[in-house]
């Protein structure tokens, strides 16, 4: 007979090896916040909720571990996680969704008699949120393990970062209404994380007894601290120039508590963040995040790289331990801060090798004082030992000969966007100062990538005399949306000093979709998947994979697209029937809500015909554009010479059929698709009726035959796909369609037009169209 004594007792011996770092309680807890959490738990629907297990840290009161055990394996887990008393998952995670509600909670099911036999599963429900995510393997772990596997999780640190965020918005505020400008804010902060790292000051800084004192003693420290690791002359001036403002600002010098009051808060907040996420970029974030609440775009003066791509450049280039590394766009220090981690990684704890790491590997310029006196002290924090961040211009004689004789082997660089559109120009100073061979990662305007004339493509010419270009990805579109930046990018991988080989492909990657949205906080990771993106992103990008959609390999040269959307072959299996029945939906709510309308438009039952509903698009055939479309550039009209009238005027919305406004100016077309080449680009719509088709868009016409509602409609489903290929800089010229090819049914190698007839006419609600 099974006895579940047995579980409990190989649990329980297993903890109390950890007793002077835990404490372990059976079914109940002397902690009254517990015990009051678990009065509604019971795994029966009512009553007191009594696990096998509560665990405490005594090192740390945020995370509870909460143990539920079975004696069989049989009764580990139920497949719905919903039968809480009979199964070990399903009861422990019913008492981690109560315990969650006050606590980060670790919820281990255990199931088996013998620990050959055991089954184990780990689950993280951190506080107030809905549910737990699985965690760790399939073995118990030592009780430190548990915790600092816990600290280091995706998960904590999505918590922690999103706490950060938090704190940092209300700090702003309250530096805003201390009249702190805010290109010192980061400044302000960047100094105390310093002197907090001087034991001495963290244990004396409250015994100051006047604003004045305690802003000389900040200050006097973090010189003294910088001058330890060997920054001192000129470099060590700029940095005391850069955080002097805190000895004379009337906020923090001179009234009662607000800098006290501030390094209480940022020890708590910022350095405790620091001190368990290791190796990012806290001061990037904060200046990001400083520049998001600005009043004027750009107040601050930089663009910054978020940390996720910084991340990206680091696995693309496969840093290890032995890679030197060069920004020559520095910033505050992103880009070499990822570099670190993953050197200091790949060194598995050999102390001497990542003291090496953080005192010679790291090579950075920065020209911006403030920004250079940033980076420094982020590089500080990260305990480089030795600084080696050069304030002044990566294109100095003196500099690149500095820099060279480091002899970095990879180079990274987001350079800054101006309006000279001379960002290449920074990428052959960065290859300029590696080694043979080596890696340069850059990114920058999407625009560059596809130049075809002026200084642009001279600079294009140049990398390719010189230099291979390996690899170009395309980017999320708003990627830099928390730095209020509109650019659309691109990431550019070149071999360093080996002449580019038109006969040897380029790989090119849609890396589109980062799995990012906008929220309140910025742009976040909502669904905690990025891990899987760049899994999936790198192990392209080194295998040089093509997939449909995603990624192709091309040979160019300097004046072809050097991006995805050029060459992708597009993806036709994501179309399916829901994409054309949203189509016609999308039509008649337009209609209905038509103004000027001659006929009442009745919404109709359809009667599905014998088409097969899900089109086998393995069947179909490619055409050239030029082979079946007429395609017409539209015609301008300023606003200002559009006249009120009933004539629909087609621009580049993505609303209301592509309809603009309605004008009595006459017509243009009508009975043909509008595909609209700015704006919205690549968003088709039927134009049944007589409209003007702006120059926003293209109207096509198919050559041998006109369109009836049903095709069009089909037909502009089929288009949509091709909305990978556009971005700004990327547009649908008449010209670029031109090149085009479509995927369709097909019958004695001609377009199946019945088919595409009957099958839209097989789908609800066509018969209103």
């Amino acid at each position: 007979m099974a006895n579940e004594r047995k579980t409990e007792s190989i649990v329980r011996t297993h903890f109390e090896q950890f007793k002077d770092f835990v404490t372990i309680e059976e079914q109940a807890s002397d902690n009254l916040k517990i015990d009051k959490l678990l009065k509604t738990a019971s795994k029966k629907g009512s009553g007191k909720g009594k696990p096998e297990f509560l665990i405490t840290f005594k090192t740390n009161a945020d995370l509870l571990i909460v143990v539920a055990c079975k004696a069989t394996i049989s009764k580990h887990e139920s497949p719905n996680k919903d039968n809480y008393a009979d199964f070990a998952v399903d009861g422990v995670l019913l008492y981690a969704s109560y315990l969650a509600k006050d606590f980060d909670v670790l919820a281990i099911a255990v199931s088996g008699e013998t620990e050959k036999e055991l089954k184990i599963s780990h689950f993280l429900h951190l506080k107030e949120e809905k549910k737990a995510v699985p965690i760790f393997g399939s073995t118990l772990l030592a009780a430190p393990d548990y915790l600092s596997g816990y600290l280091q999780s995706p998960e904590k640190f999505r918590q922690d970062y999103n706490t950060l965020l938090e704190f940092t918005k209300k700090l702003n505020e309250k530096l805003h209404t201390y009249k702190i400008l805010e290109s010192q804010r980061s400044l302000l902060i960047s100094c105390i994380l310093i002197a907090l790292e001087d034991e001495a000051f963290k244990t004396s800084y409250t015994k100051k007894t006047t604003p004045k004192s305690l802003a000389d003693f900040l200050t006097k420290t973090v010189a003294e601290k910088l001058e330890e690791s060997n920054i001192f002359g000129k470099k060590l001036d700029n940095l005391n120039t850069q955080f002097g403002f805190i000895k004379t600002d009337t906020s923090l010098a001179t009234k009662e508590k607000v800098l006290k009051e501030l390094i209480d808060e940022i020890d708590e907040n910022i350095n405790s963040f620091i001190k368990t996420h290791e190796y990012f970029d806290v001061l990037g974030q904060l200046y990001i995040e400083f520049l998001r609440y600005a009043n004027s775009d750009k107040g601050l003066g930089i663009v910054l790289t978020p940390p996720h791509i910084t991340e990206l450049f680091a696995e693309l280039a496969q840093v290890n331990k032995n890679s030197i590394v060069y920004d020559n766009c520095t910033g505050t220090g992103g880009f070499l801060i990822s570099a670190m981690k993953e050197m200091v990684k790949d060194a598995k704890g050999d102390s001497k090798k990542i003291q090496e790491i953080k005192t010679s590997q790291l090579i950075g310029v920065e020209y911006q004082a403030h920004i250079f006196a940033l980076a420094v002290s982020n590089m500080y924090i990260h305990q480089d030992g030795k600084t080696n961040i050069i304030n002044g211009s990566c294109f100095d004689e003196e500099v690149i000969k500095e820099v060279k004789a480091k002899k970095p082997t990879i180079g990274f660089l987001n350079p800054p966007y101006t309006t000279e559109k001379d960002e290449l120009k920074f990428i052959l100073n960065n290859l300029e100062c590696l080694v043979e061979g080596g890696t340069c990662i850059a990114i920058v305007p999407m625009e560059r990538a596809l130049a075809k004339t002026g200084m642009a493509y001279e600079f294009k010419k140049q990398l390719l005399q010189k230099h291979t270009l390996k690899a170009v990805l395309s980017m999320p579109n708003e990627l830099f949306n928390d730095s209020k930046a509109n650019a659309v990018t691109c990431v550019m991988v070149f071999v360093a000093h080996k002449p580019h080989d038109e006969k040897v492909e380029t790989y090119f990657g849609y890396y589109k979709d980062d799995g990012f949205t906008i929220k309140r906080k910025g742009r976040v990771n909502v669904q905690g998947d990025w891990k899987e993106r760049l899994s999936k992103w790198t192990n392209y990008y080194k295998r040089g994979k093509e997939e449909a959609g995603f990624s192709v390999k091309r040979f160019v040269s300097a004046s072809s697209e050097w991006c995805a959307e050029a060459y992708l072959e597009t993806d036709y299996t994501k179309l399916s029937v829901y994409d054309f029945e949203k189509n016609i939906k999308d039509y008649l709510a337009f209609k209905l809500t038509m103004p000027f309308q001659q006929n009442t438009v009745v919404i109709q039952p359809t009667i599905v015909s014998d088409v097969d509903i899900i089109p086998n698009i393995s069947t179909w055939q490619y055409f050239d554009y030029q082979q079946l479309f007429k395609i017409k550039k539209g015609k301008r009209l300023t606003k200002e010479d559009q006249e009120a009238g009933t004539i629909p005027y087609v621009s580049s919305s993505a609303l209301n059929n592509g309809i603009d406004n309605y004008i009595d100016n006459g017509y243009t077309d009508e009975n043909c698709l509008s595909f609209a080449c700015y704006g919205s680009i690549g968003e088709v719509f039927y134009q049944k009726n007589k409209s003007w088709i702006s120059d926003n868009c293209n109207a096509i016409y198919l050559k041998d035959r006109a369109f009836t509602p049903e095709i069009a409609l089909f037909i502009s489903t089929v288009m949509q796909l091709e909305k990978i290929r556009f971005s700004y800089g990327m547009t649908a010229k008449k010209e670029r369609l031109e090149t085009f090819k479509i995927k369709l049914p097909s019958k004695d190698g001609q377009p199946d037009f019945e088919f595409m007839e009957n099958y839209i006419k097989s789908l609800p609600y066509s018969s209103s169209i």
